[in-house]
């Protein structure tokens, strides 16, 4: 249902290096019929998806490993950082997108996926909707190393592990990944892996 408490939007394009940053000028009504003008800066970086592999029976999960810069300009010494595997939709479906991603950075050829949730995952400054997954991963799924496209720079470690150490990542503050840390959070609440 549209918001009719907003009016008289106003888009002005700061950047477009990458994604594209503008500053939205706009009234708003308050609780006392009293209009408002406001001002914030939107990011557009476009949607994505997450997913969390699992195996069951072996009590396992497959994270990656890369180098995130806004982590390193804030505080994060190496700039590495533990994630779920993730990616933009550009343009595709949410489930073929992850599908397509899951090969390019983890090695595993999954065929089937199972949406759990979706997100804004910074709604004060991001306009990005995050699509959640999860599916199943056996060994024989492993086409490749993995690693990412080598079109988009990317150098990405896989990383499997229990589930039970990447519960125990999270709370040493190894894994602080927001994306990650909701997956591993509903997979505890579902019990998704054998040993939880």
């Amino acid at each position: 249902m549209k918001n009719n408490k907003v009016r008289n939007i106003k888009k002005e394009l700061l950047s477009d290096n990458w994604y594209t940053l503008e500053k939205v000028t706009f009234e708003y009504e308050k609780e006392e019929g009293v209009w408002e003008a406001q001002s914030r800066e939107a990011y557009d970086r476009g949607n994505g998806a997450a997913i969390l592999l699992y195996n069951q029976n072996k009590g396992t999960v497959i994270l990656t490993k890369q180098f995130r810069m806004p982590t390193y300009l804030n505080g994060n010494d190496s700039g590495m950082m533990i994630e779920v595997c993730a990616g933009l939709l550009d343009g595709d479906h949410p489930e073929d997108c992850i599908i397509k991603e899951v090969e390019e950075e983890t090695g595993y050829k999954i065929e089937t996926v199972k949406k759990v949730f979706e997100a804004y995952m910074s709604p004060g400054a991001v306009t990005e909707m995050l699509y959640f997954f999860i599916a199943g991963y056996e060994d024989t799924m492993r086409v490749s190393d993995g690693g990412g496209a080598a079109d988009e720079t990317e150098n990405i470690e896989v990383i499997e592990c229990s589930f039970e150490s990447a519960l125990e990542m999270v709370a040493s503050g190894e894994i602080k990944d927001a994306k990650t840390i909701m997956l591993l959070q509903y997979a505890k609440l579902n019990r998704l892996c054998s040993l939880v």
